[in-house]
């Protein structure tokens, strides 16, 4: 599809930022929606009795199909970006991802298995192809040295909360209260929402669609060099850096799959007198990165010269994912003391409450390390291997929930936070040997 040139040499129109950052905004909004609105139930479905409309999956089988998906999601993005940049190009690439992811929502609202099984791998590849290159767009809407970048970043980054918040609530709750296939029929829905808003706003991201080819065509000219040793130790400081992050996405991505089934079985919900379908649970991480990512962005810049390095935080974050999963020791404990018996949901919520906080000190630092760690021409590649960190994180997050029904949750529980405070403990000692790794960089 050829898109009209913008002529306009500034662009302002959104929050002061341009116009074709709330196209992007929107889309990333509803992709969000619909794959965190049928993330948030797909597991219960996978496991619920034939009977109740389920498929009736044994919890072990049903984990390491969750894992292989949610893997396979963020593991596609490096395909979706070599394709984007050899054949299709950005714009054509999120087009056609989010129809395929569409189309993927709307075949799992059939009740045929092959359906079932068809229609995740539709959202895999769609996914695969949407997600990387709408951040790309997002970076090419800006003339190199704006400073607005990092702002715009951070606005798009509270389009993929709300609609991670969303989602469940509405997905969730018509899947577990009405029908399952009717919860994957919504997430479709929403796709086909910001499918709708990005073509419609196309004409506002020409610029960025111009700006991407002179990027490509530079890229291009640069003669082929090796490595500098620098170069060579900074990409050594990002090995270290996606390592961790696997453990750390490993234990996170568990909201989805171990602690997703925590909650529809052992968990009371209800609060304030408001009962809730289980799914629910899963719009509390999205409501605490709203509400804290303002201020740890405020908190990094008022500590100035006194604010923790980058392998500092990382190991922070590693910490406070293990306190999450050692808050719930006791919950777990006394949720298999007697049989019926339904722990408080405020349990869940604290927990997702401090790995939030572990995220946000992981999460955005690792990206924004990464960029400026990077050999600037490979720095696609590198960004792709730190996504791949998720990859497998989320496949051993599948892994971890397939010992949910047989192993006592006060044990699985506390071998994951074992794990992680020994993993934070390593990183912490080695702070000073990977900053000499980064050469200078913070």
């Amino acid at each position: 599809m050829s898109v009209a040139v913008d002529a306009r040499p500034s662009d302002h129109a959104f929050f002061g930022h341009p116009r074709g950052l709330a196209t992007l905004f929107f889309t990333e909004m509803w992709e969000r929606f619909s794959y965190y609105g049928m993330r948030a139930f797909l597991m219960l479905y996978m496991v619920a009795p034939a009977a109740a409309g389920g498929l009736g999956f044994a919890d072990a089988d049903a984990a390491s199909i969750y894992g292989t998906y949610t893997g396979s999601v963020w593991g596609a993005a490096i395909l979706g970006g070599i394709v984007a940049d050899r054949f299709l190009g950005q714009y054509n690439s999120v087009l056609i991802g989010g129809i395929i992811i569409a189309v993927g929502h709307f075949a799992l609202a059939f009740k045929a298995l092959p359906f079932f099984y068809a229609g995740l791998a539709l959202i895999v590849v769609g996914t695969g192809l949407l997600k990387p290159n709408a951040s790309t767009l997002v970076g090419s809407l800006y003339e190199q040295g704006d400073a607005r970048r990092d702002g715009g970043f951070s606005i798009f980054y509270m389009g993929i909360n709300l609609g991670a918040l969303f989602g469940p609530l509405v997905a969730g709750y018509l899947a577990q209260r009405v029908d399952w296939h009717l919860g994957f029929a919504a997430a479709g829905v929403g796709m086909t929402f910001g499918l709708v808003q990005y073509v419609a706003g196309r004409r506002h991201l020409a610029g960025a669609t111009v700006r991407q080819a002179a990027v490509k065509s530079e890229a291009a000219a640069r003669t082929s060099k090796g490595f500098t040793p620098a170069e060579w130790k900074r990409m050594g400081a990002i090995v270290i850096f996606f390592l961790v992050a696997i453990l750390f996405w490993g234990a996170y991505e568990q909201a989805g799959s171990t602690l997703n089934l925590f909650a529809d079985r052992y968990t009371r919900t209800e609060l304030f007198g408001v009962a809730f379908p289980s799914s629910w649970f899963q719009s509390v991480q999205p409501v605490f990165v709203i509400l804290l990512a303002p201020v740890f962005a405020w908190m990094w810049v008022r500590l100035g010269r006194h604010e923790p390095s980058v392998p500092a935080k990382l190991a922070i974050g590693v910490l406070l994912m293990g306190v999450a999963f050692l808050i719930l020791v006791p919950a777990g404990t006394a949720a298999q003391s007697a049989a019926g018996v339904r722990v408080s949901p405020w349990w869940l919520i604290v927990c997702y409450g401090i790995s939030e906080l572990g995220e946000l000190c992981l999460y955005p630092v690792g990206l924004s390390a990464v960029t400026k760690l990077s050999p600037p021409r490979i720095v696609g590649l590198m960004m792709g291997v730190w996504l791949l960190s998720n990859s497998f994180g989320n496949k051993l997050a599948g892994w971890a929930a397939g010992f949910f029904s047989t192993m006592p949750l006060r044990q699985l529980f506390s071998e994951v936070a074992i794990i992680l405070f020994v993993t934070s403990a390593i990183v912490f000692a080695l702070v000073k040997p990977i900053k000499r790794l980064m050469e200078g960089v913070r």
